[in-house]
């Protein structure tokens, strides 16, 4: 992570702070060996766009194979297919009424659609939203294979697969997301759990004479476990920028980590720590006091604390002082809620040149 200081020198005045910093090269080659893996192994890639939410990015995940995308909610599937992605699912719980509904049933008429389900109650308000045009709608039943976030049992897909086929709508098969691989030590474990979860709820559709086309795995964290043959498809999102906690799960190398924050040091009372102007609106409140809220690796210092616009910055008493005025990179905890904090990402590379400026489309988009 030593690059980040000399990129963000060379980048000098170009770059007001706070502002998000994408490494190109480094993207482009996360973007190849994600697909390349998936290739290797026979399953789709389907990119959750949540993590970057910028058409570009998108763009360039299709062209170097990806079957589709991934949308975390009706706005960010609206903007990606907008721009041209002809096959997105929304891998989300989604309640289609009032507006959504209308927005739903305009969607899936000039692209090809697919939305989570996992209640009997959202599934018959999708029929209702479709209404004489259910056949254009698919949907893949949402399971939970041990993250108890939303999900219905394995052994009960079947029952809402058919209640979909009965209900005109095309059900296409079951998907899962191991979130409870994203502590140390625990991808592999997640990882076994979903194949398992997914072969029980694949049964289930069988059951009903329902045969599971999508067969749909998650997570950054996991993708590299996720190797079971009744897997189709699978649906990372981090890799393609990276943060701390996937270098801290073992998930990636410091080198593979493709965006960071700019921040300026604003304060320095000789504290323990001196002040950043990134606070909570740059980097979202994600972490905690133990581990910190970011790292700053030029210093070995971590973020400590968040206030709206201020960033405490931990140093230990024999580390060296950042200078008040000077700029340091900060390497977010978890880059998808920083992301959705900025309208536009700046684009360089490796050795500092600014290339370009390129728009967060779906940014605040969040219904």
């Amino acid at each position: 992570m030593e690059q980040f200081s000399a990129v963000l020198r060379a980048l000098g005045d170009h770059v007001s702070t706070p502002a998000p910093i994408v490494l190109l090269d480094v993207v482009e080659a996360n973007i190849r060996r994600m697909q390349q893996w998936a290739d290797n192994h026979g399953k789709a890639l389907r990119p959750h766009v949540k993590t970057h939410k910028c058409v570009e990015i998108g763009r360039m995940q299709l062209a170097a194979g990806a079957t589709g995308l991934t949308a975390g909610n009706l706005s960010e599937a609206e903007i990606f297919s907008r721009a041209g992605c002809e096959d997105i699912f929304l891998a989300y719980p989604l309640w289609a009424a009032g507006a959504k509904a209308e927005r739903l049933r305009a969607l899936a008429q000039r692209t090809r659609l697919s939305v989570g389900v996992e209640s009997v109650e959202a599934l018959e308000q999708l029929a209702a939203a479709m209404g004489d045009r259910a056949e254009l709608l698919g949907v893949v039943v949402e399971i939970d294979c041990g993250a108890r976030r939303s999900g219905v049992r394995p052994a009960d897909a079947g029952r809402l697969a058919a209640l979909a086929r009965e209900r005109g709508i095309t059900p296409l098969g079951v998907f899962t997301y191991p979130g409870h691989g994203g502590t140390f030590g625990a991808r592999e474990r997640a990882a076994q759990d979903q194949a398992e979860a997914l072969r029980q709820a694949v049964s289930s559709l069988a059951e009903h004479s329902i045969e599971a086309s999508v067969v749909s795995a998650g997570s950054t964290p996991t993708a590299e476990f996720c190797t079971d043959e009744v897997i189709t498809e699978i649906r990372p999102g981090e890799y393609v920028f990276n943060d701390h906690d996937n270098v801290r799960l073992g998930d990636c190398g410091a080198e593979n980590i493709g965006l960071f924050v700019a921040s300026t040091v604003v304060s320095d009372q000789g504290h323990s720590h001196v002040i950043v102007d990134a606070g909570t609106k740059a980097l979202a409140r994600e972490g905690n006091p133990e581990r910190g809220y970011g790292q700053v690796p030029a210093y070995n210092g971590y973020l400590k604390l968040l206030n709206e616009y201020h960033g405490f910055v931990e140093l230990t008493e024999t580390a060296p002082r950042p200078a008040v005025g000077e700029r340091v990179a900060v390497v977010p905890h978890h880059v998808c809620p920083v992301v959705n904090s900025f309208e536009e990402l700046i684009i360089s590379n490796s050795a500092g040149e600014l290339l370009a400026r390129w728009a967060v489309d779906a940014q605040g988009q969040l219904n």
